[in-house]
């Protein structure tokens, strides 16, 4: 009875270090949504900026007769996974949606490490990874890197189209993906500049305007890496609350059974001690 006491309590005692990590890792995962969701809206700030760039020099440049590519479809899919674990079925809904878009010749990109594991257990090939960043002032980077490696291909031919598919934040999102075309670039979106002023240029007008795009592009990109970044920890909140209600749950059974157990010791004691006491009468 004694050892029995004694390893429950033990136990009792690891499952109350294990609520204090758990409490811990959903504090973290919240305060990583907040820093993401902030960073947003400088990257957002940003992307408009540069949008407006683009409106004032599309009319100078002369539209191409058609903007469509020749030749096969060679698509390449960003998709941006979970870097770390604990964050429930987050790489799955990414690669459901990784799968519905994929056609005969696509090439994957996958950002997170844990979405490299995913795509080896569904057998995807993958053309190109990059881990996933760790917080959200990475991004920046994450999105240059990113960047170089889709241009490269675009320019050598090797991609005539690119996606970016990324799980979205927020309750009202729970589950639901963003999948958005970035190459070939919508122009269409920018609407005509409302002054009727020509911008002095210092560059030409279709070179400043292909920098413009990669320059949006690059921003697309850090955007589409916080939003992920933010919707994984929310993930992973939602996975830290429903282990921490299992804890909580597990405590209150083993304290329960602790009681119980401490309860039977003390009437074992007490009748040793009164058998004791009339042994010797």
């Amino acid at each position: 009875m004694t050892g029995r006491l004694a390893d429950l309590n033990a136990r009792i005692d690891t499952v109350h270090k294990l609520e204090s990590v758990i409490k811990a890792m959903r504090g973290i995962a919240a305060s990583r949504v907040q820093e993401a969701q902030a960073s947003v809206t400088s990257v957002r700030t940003y992307a408009a900026t540069i949008g407006h760039a683009i409106a004032e020099v599309l009319p100078l440049v002369p539209a191409p007769d058609d903007p469509r590519p020749n030749g096969p479809d060679h698509h390449g899919i960003i998709a941006f996974a979970a870097e770390q674990g604990f964050a429930g079925t987050f790489s799955d809904r990414v690669f459901e949606a990784v799968i519905a878009e994929t056609g005969p010749d696509t090439s994957l990109y996958v950002v997170g490490e844990r979405g490299l594991t995913e795509a080896a257990e569904r057998h995807l090939p993958v053309t190109w990874s990059t881990p996933m960043i760790a917080q959200p002032s990475q991004a920046l980077g994450l999105a240059n890197r990113i960047g170089d490696a889709i241009f490269d291909r675009l320019a050598a031919g090797q991609l005539t189209r690119v996606s970016v598919i990324h799980a979205l934040p927020g309750v009202a999102h729970h589950g639901e993906m963003a999948v958005k075309r970035l190459m070939p670039f919508d122009t269409s979106r920018f609407p005509p500049p409302q002054s009727q002023n020509i911008p002095d240029l210092t560059l030409p007008a279709a070179d400043l305007l292909r920098d413009l795009i990669e320059e949006y592009v690059f921003a697309e990109l850090a955007e589409a890496a916080l939003l992920s970044f933010a919707a994984e920890n929310e993930a992973r909140m939602r996975a830290m609350i429903a282990a921490q209600d299992n804890t909580a749950n597990t405590l209150a059974g083993m304290v329960a059974t602790s009681r119980q157990l401490r309860q039977e010791e003390i009437t074992e004691e007490i009748i040793e001690l009164a058998m004791s006491s009339l042994a010797q009468t």
